[in-house]
């Protein structure tokens, strides 16, 4: 058991030198990208009352959380595994504005299970918010900054999935499901086995025109999605055909934004289906099976805290762009070694090179090791009176 020790859970890494430089490098970029639209960051807490932490977006999360009794109040806890629900409460109840609101956040969330998206337990969550606004300008401004986000980690091949869980809700609606009804056809329909569709709707007894609609659905995906569901939806209720001409709008706008980047659709994706209000997305890079960024439009999530605002965002997993990106490497320079010395003029010349950015190593009394093995290039020496650099032997 002893040699085991040094083992971390299974889904948890470390982060080393000097990779971790080049992790610190994309944090800063992309939260000086956010703060440069308008987004504001905040710092939800790490550990929370469960009953918050499974609120909109947290029913998905029930079991990715992990769960512990507050030994002071005796109530249940819960681990944060989407910073989401935590910064909708911030939105909601404690920034109260009756304005537009931009919220950025950057953190580490924690799974008690590994999922696709992130193929860790223990993402670093990096994400952007707009609250206090409903329409496709909202939703594209946020797909916007999706693209930013993986251009600044090297993903510049980037391409979107785009769909609306409002048609496949208001299809279930139109058919008179039962909400046991709708999980069942949900879950096969993501499945998109056309054999086992056809035949749960059949025993569901749903009648003509939805039976065919919903059976059609599986089939709406491809860059001509939206085109073939003007005809395949016709004689869906007012509020499919609502769903499909708003993400229409959405398209026709991304592409006025970002006429380069390419755009899928697929009506029967359904991602966090059970919170999502409206336009879902995910972003893919080539030779990966996963999303690599993922969000929609979730407007009823503040409600619990008293404000049900509009809102749309996205997230990622800071350490899954880096493993897919290819950012800049870390520049690390070659530390100058200093001896160990209370020499105004010695500690004046480190002071100085600190603030230019240099990595000055102060030389520990018995150090048995030479300067170049502590990573330095150059070393402090006295010369005449002064303290110059020279090059380490």
């Amino acid at each position: 058991m002893d040699a085991e020790r040094w083992l971390l859970p299974v889904g948890i890494e470390e982060i080393l030198p000097p990779q971790a430089e080049v992790v610190e490098g994309l944090r800063r970029d992309l939260l000086d990208l956010y703060r440069s639209w308008g987004y504001e960051l905040v710092f939800p807490p790490f550990i929370d009352y469960l009953d918050s932490l499974l609120t909109g977006t947290g029913h998905d999360l029930d079991l990715q959380t992990f769960k512990l009794t507050d030994q002071v109040t005796g109530r249940l806890l819960g681990v944060r595994a989407d910073m989401t629900p935590q910064v909708a409460r911030i939105d909601a109840h404690q920034l109260r504005r009756d304005v537009p609101t931009r919220l950025c956040y950057l953190g580490t969330v924690l799974h008690s299970r590994p999922d696709g998206f992130a193929g860790t337990r223990s993402p670093l969550q990096i994400g952007a918010e707009i609250y206090g606004h409903a329409g496709p300008e909202s939703d594209v401004e946020i797909l916007r900054l999706v693209m930013l986000t993986l251009e600044a980690a090297g993903l510049g091949s980037a391409y979107l999935d785009l769909g609306h869980v409002g048609i496949f809700r208001g299809l279930a609606r139109q058919a008179g499901l039962q909400p046991e009804d709708e999980r069942a056809l949900f879950s096969v329909l993501q499945r998109k086995a056309l054999p086992e569709i056809e035949s749960l709707i059949a025993t569901l007894g749903v009648a003509e025109p939805a039976a065919s609609m919903l059976l059609a659905l599986a089939e709406l995906c491809g860059d001509d999605a939206l085109d073939r569901a003007a005809s395949v939806l016709a004689s869906a209720d007012l509020g499919v055909r609502e769903a499909v001409d708003y993400l229409r709008r959405v398209a026709d706008e991304l592409h006025c934004w970002l006429p380069e980047v390419p755009v899928h659709f697929d009506l029967a994706e359904l991602r966090g289906y059970r919170y999502k209000t409206g336009v879902v997305f995910a972003a893919f890079v080539p030779g990966w099976g996963q999303e690599i960024a993922r969000g929609g439009r979730y407007d009823d999530i503040g409600r619990v805290f008293g404000r049900a605002r509009p809102a749309v965002g996205f997230s990622a997993d800071l350490k899954g762009l880096l493993r897919q990106g290819a950012p800049a490497a870390a520049v690390v320079d070659g530390a100058v070694f200093a001896p160990w010395s209370a020499d105004p003029a010695l500690q004046d010349e480190v002071a100085r090179l600190r603030r230019a950015g240099r990595r000055v190593v102060t030389e520990l009394p018995g150090q048995a090791v030479s300067p170049a093995r502590l990573g330095c290039t150059e070393q402090l020496v006295c010369k005449d009176g002064l303290w110059v650099s020279i090059p380490c032997e």
